[in-house]
């Protein structure tokens, strides 16, 4: 059985976050949604760099939110 993947979003505005979470959470997608800001807190998390050194399940940045897609 295949195992949920995580999503990066990368996106600065915050009601375009909102939107695509609210568009994902339609279609009742399980997934994790971790959401970066921009480019290069993006290859920080993929790279697992400043903030973002610490085991996944525990890491998060003030510059980034991490939410399940379902309510």
């Amino acid at each position: 059985m295949n195992s949920l993947k995580r999503i990066l979003l990368v996106e600065d505005d915050p009601k375009d976050v909102e939107l695509t979470l609210t568009g994902l959470a339609e279609y009742n997608l399980a997934n994790e949604v971790v959401v970066a800001h921009d480019g290069e807190e993006a290859l920080d998390y993929l790279y697992r760099r400043g903030n973002y050194q610490r085991s996944t399940a525990s890491r998060c940045s003030n510059k980034s939110e991490r939410t399940k897609t379902s309510r």
